[in-house]
């Protein structure tokens, strides 16, 4: 069930499905959207058919704007940005400006974001997570699809979730690889797709959680069809999300594409 309307939707969307899952969502449940669909992250079909903008990263001046000027009464941050280095950024006054408050903060991905959504909240803006729109995507605890962790697999999601959260702590990532009971290898800035393009991983388990005491309207984990078709080709045995933490995108063919591989999916 899709959280009640409450006013238009600012959607501001970087790569995946995520952002147009969202979109859907809300418009299926009575409310007007707009994206702010972020360039070069954001694609151009999750934008077809709403009403957008497209946005520089660093324009937070003109996303300012561009809230009021489409009367958003609550944003949502959707769909993975990779954040560049500072040398490529192109800010304009007050994203320069917003920058400069933000460079304390610049060394964790979480931090920054939360800090992101409290300068937008003073703006005047209710940020909300994408779980509030579309609580169906967060991960449950339980076996997802037609295939059981055995006994080995669970000792090592045991270890990966405890991994994980102390990568977390760190804020350097969400995901580690977890092969009898050894981390063979931990989440980057490339995310979990450069983790799972690796040598050496087969008969791993991916495990992703979230980050300790994240603010959860932010980067919650995700896992998606994407994920379980690379998870498959780097000959992992099965895949572990943080149940209540982490997000399940494309649902049915993520399952049906776990079943078909032998691999496992669980909410832990």
């Amino acid at each position: 069930m899709t959280r009640r309307a409450s006013g238009k939707l600012g959607i501001l969307a970087g790569g995946g499905s995520l952002p147009r899952a969202v979109a859907d969502a809300a418009v299926a449940a009575g409310r007007q959207v707009h994206i702010l669909a972020f360039e070069g992250f954001c694609e151009p079909a999750t934008v077809a058919g709403h009403a957008h903008d497209w946005i520089g990263l660093a324009k937070v001046g003109r996303l300012f704007a561009a809230l009021r000027a489409a009367a958003c009464a609550e944003i949502v941050l959707a769909g993975p940005v990779q954040r560049p280095g500072l040398a490529q950024l192109r800010p304009d006054w007050t994203g320069f400006s917003i920058l400069l408050r933000l460079l304390r903060v610049w060394g964790g991905d979480a931090s920054l974001l939360s800090r992101v959504l409290a300068l937008l909240e003073a703006q005047g803006f209710r940020a909300v997570g994408a779980h509030e729109i579309l609580p169906e995507l967060l991960v449950v605890a339980k076996t997802y699809g037609a295939h059981n962790p055995d006994a080995a697999a669970l000792a090592d999601i045991a270890a990966g979730l405890v991994a994980a959260r102390l990568l977390g702590k760190r804020e350097r990532g969400q995901a580690v690889l977890v092969r009898a009971g050894t981390v063979i290898g931990e989440e980057t800035r490339g995310g979990t797709s450069a983790l799972l393009r690796r040598s050496g991983i087969a008969g791993a388990v991916l495990v992703k959680a979230a980050m300790p005491g994240q603010d959860r309207r932010v980067d919650l984990p995700t896992a998606g069809l994407a994920t379980v078709e690379a998870a498959a080709a780097a000959g992992l045995v099965g895949i572990a999300l943080e149940a209540g933490n982490a997000l399940l995108l494309d649902r049915d063919a993520a399952v049906a594409a776990a079943d078909r591989h032998g691999l496992f999916m669980v909410g832990a």
